[in-house]
């Protein structure tokens, strides 16, 4: 593969990265200084992401968007994927960032892969490999500085938003899992879109976005829009341009772009304190994550 094919992919996967980076810190913004309820915020974010989504895969594939209904287990895997996957993930991401903050919620879903591998351990008997446990341990004693400074009798966030945070890495795990089956016969997008349609619609169904519904103020549009369009519509299409160029494994090498960019712009714009123990147990989450990244791909590519 060509060297500016490489990089090129390598740009567009980091500009994703960096757009769900942007989109985090949006996030905060509109949870904590717009205040918008968990329930309306996802019903209408769910809600009109996939009607966009599906609006692009009909333009990328046509009536072939409902192919993915072909069969039983495609219907099961979608609407365990929408629920379990999309819809926890949203919900819990949510709640993480506005009972805590968006650096420490991004950097809590960040270790999604290690709960794919623990899966793997518990319900597939894979045998962990050394690298797994290693990554494990850094991972670990990173959070613990993340999370307390250093410190075991304190918390630099609450303890409920630590516990969603780590249900968000658990939901991450399943979104990053259950599509790919659906992603090879499908377009990318029309899973997404179908996968955040239904998420939108059983939200709605518990809490109708019409009901209850805040006072609208331009922060909250633009807010919102920016969610939608930045971290959904645009990031995602990033990452599929970038798979043009550059396998997944190179690409996702820049993963760690999101947290540094939502560590920045929150310090920058929301005001976000952080010392250097919070830092270096951040660098050793991303440190840990990588390492388990790239093991596992050259371990994929000797299967």
């Amino acid at each position: 593969m060509k060297h500016e094919h490489v990089m090129r992919g390598i740009f567009w996967s980091g500009l994703a990265a960096a757009l769900w980076g942007v989109s985090g810190t949006i996030m905060q913004f509109v949870a904590k200084n717009e205040a918008v309820p968990t329930n309306w915020f996802i019903s209408v974010r769910t809600l009109f992401a996939g009607i966009l989504l599906l609006g692009i895969g009909y333009i990328h594939v046509g009536k072939r968007i409902f192919d993915v209904f072909k069969n039983k287990e495609s219907i099961i895997r979608l609407f365990v994927y929408a629920i379990f996957g999309l819809a926890v993930n949203m919900s819990t991401f949510y709640v993480s960032i506005q009972t805590g903050n968006a650096a420490s919620a991004t950097i809590l879903q960040y270790l999604a892969p290690i709960f794919i591998v623990v899966y793997g351990v518990i319900f597939l008997r894979k045998k962990p490999m050394l690298v797994d446990i290693v990554s494990f341990l850094i991972a670990l004693a990173g959070v613990f500085l993340a999370i307390t400074k250093g410190n075991f009798h304190s918390l630099s966030i609450p303890m409920i938003s630590v516990v969603f945070g780590l249900l968000s890495a658990v939901s991450a795990a399943i979104y990053y899992s259950v599509p790919k089956k659906l992603m090879e016969d499908n377009s990318p997008f029309v899973v997404l879109g179908w996968g955040t349609l239904i998420a939108g619609l059983g939200f709605n169904l518990y809490h109708p976005f019409w009901v209850d519904a805040p006072k609208i103020t331009p922060g909250i549009v633009f807010g919102i829009g920016g969610v939608i369009l930045i971290g959904t519509i645009f990031a995602f299409s990033a990452v599929l341009y970038s798979l043009k160029f550059a396998p997944s494994e190179v690409s996702s090498i820049v993963d760690a772009v999101e947290p540094v960019v939502t560590f920045i712009l929150s310090i920058i714009f929301l005001g976000l304190k952080i010392d250097m123990i919070e830092v270096l147990g951040s660098a050793l989450i991303i440190v840990a994550i990588y390492i388990l990244q790239k093991s596992h791909q050259k371990r994929a590519k000797l299967d």
